[in-house]
């Protein structure tokens, strides 16, 4: 199969009968064989009526339902996990991008090489309360990440099959996809210039909140690109660090009152200066974080996928 092409939705069902004739039309023309897979998350509206009432008229069509909403980016792990298109192309339900850049997309996989392309809506048809917290999050991300693309976010995203089947998303990863990809051994990251529509039907589902989410979010993902299977590097690290600053004061301040002894100087007991006791936080929580980074390692040696390893190829 050419193509997969999965929507997450969340009460969508204006808008899905009008969007699925677009890509209808768009793929069709390519003569592309296809699937569309609607991941309906636990929408409260007559979504599901209307993917139900779709999918028996048209059999490229599959449907998944959740139980109750979990999030858009389990939406897109159950959606990658059953797709079966050489190209995997993800789209928002709400007709806020555009399906006429589905060539544009498979031709930088299939034919440039890409590994992962990501849209980037140069010229954003949202409020200025979305775009510049955006922007903000977009350019740490790309500085932690050292990926050279504009929009982490957009919904718009081509992979290859093997790329979406090495990735696990949780929480709210979606945004991340091009770090957890790189994370995984995919390295060849492109992003294409892809227009953004007004919203025509709805509300959007996100709200204020998100510049928080997004925030923790991008800290778990620095985390555990780095020192997942190493938490002894980061944790270890500081530990020594915080312990070597408490033996260095707690060296000085014995130094100190060795040399007034020495020069008959009534010294100044150790114990009645606020050094030492910032020498001994310091070495207390040192040693908390050696034994926390201990145990991550302890765990992460006894996970049950320790011994899962990306093979590119195999003869």
């Amino acid at each position: 199969m050419d193509l997969s092409i999965i929507i997450p939705l969340y009460n969508e069902a204006e808008s899905l009968p009008e969007l699925l004739q677009w890509i209808k039309r768009v793929v069709e023309k390519d003569h592309l064989s296809y699937e569309v897979i609607l991941v309906d998350d636990g929408s409260s509206d007559a979504s599901w009526s209307v993917i139900r009432d779709l999918s028996s008229r048209d059999t490229t069509l599959r449907g998944v339902r959740f139980r109750r909403n979990y999030g858009k980016a389990a939406a897109l792990h159950c959606g990658f996990s059953i797709a079966k298109g050489d190209v995997v192309i993800t789209m928002d339900a709400d007709m806020q991008d555009s399906p006429d850049e589905i060539p544009g997309l498979m031709k930088m996989i299939k034919t440039d090489g890409y590994d992962l392309v990501s849209g980037w809506k140069k010229k954003r048809k949202d409020p200025i309360s979305k775009r510049w917290p955006s922007k903000f999050f977009n350019y740490v991300a790309r500085i932690n990440s050292g990926i050279k693309i504009h929009d982490f976010n957009c919904g718009l995203k081509a992979y290859r099959n093997e790329v979406v089947k090495s990735i696990e998303l949780f929480g709210d990863m979606h945004r991340y996809t091009p770090i957890l990809a790189k994370r995984s051994g995919f390295r060849r990251i492109g992003e294409k210039v892809v227009a953004h529509q007004e919203r025509k039907y709805g509300k959007s589902k996100y709200g204020m909140g998100r510049l928080f989410t997004g925030a923790l979010d991008l800290l778990t993902v620095s985390f555990i690109t780095r020192f997942a299977k190493k938490p002894m590097h980061l944790f270890g690290t500081l530990g020594m660090l915080m312990m070597l600053f408490g033996a260095v004061v707690t060296a000085w301040l014995i130094a100190i009152k060795i040399n007034a002894i020495t020069n008959h100087i009534v010294p100044r007991e150790i114990t009645a200066q606020p050094l030492f006791y910032l020498a001994l936080v310091a070495v207390i929580i040192g040693v908390q974080l050696f034994l926390t980074g201990f145990l991550a390692e302890l765990v992460s040696r006894t996970a049950t996928d320790r011994n899962k390893y990306l093979i590119a190829e195999e003869i």
